[in-house]
């Protein structure tokens, strides 16, 4: 087994060093998956991020707003850090408010830069996901789950 490793700095870092996943999204019964930039916001109770309105992930969402989220921190071929795991995300999607809006995104551009266009565009719209949940997968016998109470700013 792995050592340990802290809730809020491991996961937050598999994050930061990433910045994509993979949404799970659902609805009647069909699932969809989609890779997605994400931003961690709020000590990882938040993950940002954006979608043009007229896909089938905004269609899912409008539906279910429950998804879950994979985030790959598994080591490519050759890397020096072979010490990897695995995060997934579960919770559920929210619209922004308006007085939150600005300080999110500019949180998601400082992590992703190229996406301004993407972001200016008028059927693009900023989500976030209120995380209730991560599930860290280390090895097939690491596993561990850390609600998000456990992860309290310090």
């Amino acid at each position: 087994m792995s050592q340990p490793i802290s809730a809020k700095s491991g996961i937050l870092h598999i994050i930061d060093k990433t910045g994509f996943a993979v949404l799970a999204t659902e609805n009647a019964g069909q699932p969809h998956t989609s890779l997605i930039a994400v931003t961690s916001f709020a000590a990882g109770r938040q993950l940002l991020f954006a979608t043009y309105r007229n896909t089938r992930k905004f269609h899912n969402l409008q539906q279910n707003r429950r998804v879950s989220l994979l985030i790959n921190g598994c080591p490519t071929r050759g890397s020096a850090d072979q010490d990897g795991y695995v995060v997934s995300a579960v919770g559920r999607v929210e619209d922004i408010a308006d007085s939150d809006l600005a300080a999110m995104r500019s949180a998601h551009l400082l992590k992703h830069p190229d996406l301004a266009a993407f972001l200016d565009s008028p059927d693009c719209v900023l989500l976030s996901l209120a995380v209730e949940s991560y599930q860290v997968v280390r090895g097939i016998d690491d596993v561990s789950w850390w609600m998000i109470d456990a992860m309290s700013p310090t």
